[in-house]
C-alpha cells in the first residue's frame, strides 16, 4: 500500500478538499479512496488528522427523492417525542436527558411523588 501524502494544515495544493468542502460545493467523494491527508499539530495529543479527496474525481451530490425525504422527516419526529409521557415536546429531545424538559425537572418529579 502506499503511502499518501501529508500536508499540513492549511497548506493543501489545489484541487483536493475534505467531504465538508466537497459537500458545501454539491459534490461527494464518489467511492474514490483518500488520496492525501492534512495534520494540524497539537501540543499536547497527536495531530488532527483530515482526509483529503481529489476534486476531479468527485461526483454531484445525489437529489433527495421523496421516500427519502419522508424517512427524514420520521427520523425527526421520532426525536421531538418524550418517551415518558408521550408528547410531542416541539424541539428534539437532548440525549444527555432522554426525556422533555418538564419530564426531567425535579420539581415536576418531587410535586408527583
Amino acid at each position: 500500500m502506499a503511502t499518501l501524502p501529508v500536508y499540513r494544515w492549511r497548506l493543501a495544493p489545489d484541487g483536493y478538499a475534505t467531504r465538508r468542502q466537497l459537500r458545501a460545493a454539491g459534490l461527494r467523494p464518489g467511492g474514490q479512496d483518500v488520496a492525501a491527508q492534512l495534520e494540524r499539530p497539537r501540543r499536547r495529543r497527536g495531530p488532527l488528522v483530515a482526509y483529503l479527496y481529489r476534486v476531479d474525481l468527485a461526483k454531484p451530490v445525489r437529489p433527495m427523492t421523496p421516500g427519502r425525504w419522508a424517512a427524514l422527516a420520521k427520523a425527526n419526529r421520532a426525536r421531538r417525542i418524550c418517551p415518558r409521557c408521550l408528547t410531542d415536546a416541539g424541539y428534539v429531545i437532548p440525549v444527555s436527558l432522554g426525556t422533555c424538559v418538564p419530564c426531567n425537572s425535579p420539581s415536576t418529579t418531587a410535586r408527583s411523588a
